[in-house]
């Protein structure tokens, strides 16, 4: 079953933010729009560079009132390692949450049961909550910040002009269409 247009599930966790442990829960996005980018482990290889380069439109996000939230199954104590011992992750401003129960891993449906680690899931939530965009990957396969920066303009873009949806490769600015009876077959 997927979880998009569903509305996420409540929970509580403590993560790591700029030197401090802080405990966020699904309260701290509400009104907000948020991301929740779940990656296997700390310390390993295509994780630093994904979450580098979301670090790197973190500044960006934030401008279009964006939250980002990334999630492993670590601990928060070892994202505050990795931050420290990595300059990639040292970059990082958003939150790194510590999911070592699973939980917030398994409401996401991305936990790799047996294992114990994340897959590669990408979620953009709106203000209401409700999951608007999603993307999971395989273990090998990193993600590009910059599309996912297109997909939140594309789906605030949307919530802020109903009737209208983005084509593919749509950018800011570009014209969206409006669905009605006579575009069907004219595309």
């Amino acid at each position: 079953m997927s979880v998009l247009n569903t509305t996420i599930k409540p929970f509580k966790a403590q993560a790591f933010k700029q030197g401090k442990f802080i405990e966020v829960t699904e309260a701290d996005i509400q009104g907000k729009w948020a991301i929740f980018f779940f990656y296997p482990a700390d310390f390993t290889f295509v994780c630093p560079t994904e979450l580098g380069d979301l670090a790197d439109h973190y500044g960006e996000l934030q401008r279009l009132g964006v939250e980002v939230f990334s999630v492993s199954t670590d601990t928060h104590f070892s994202h505050k390692g990795w931050h420290d011992a990595s300059e990639t992750i040292g970059k990082i401003e958003y939150a790194m949450i510590g999911d070592p129960t699973g939980t917030i891993t398994r409401n996401f449906e991305v936990m790799r049961e047996g294992e114990g680690l994340a897959d590669r899931g990408t979620f953009i939530v709106d203000p209401d909550g409700v999951i608007q965009a999603m993307e999971i990957t395989a273990e090998g396969i990193g993600r590009n910040a910059a599309d996912l920066l297109r997909k939140v303009k594309a789906a605030q873009y949307v919530r802020a002009h109903p009737g209208e949806v983005c084509p593919a490769k749509w950018e800011e600015g570009e014209k969206t269409l409006a669905p009605s009876l006579h575009l069907v077959g004219k595309i």
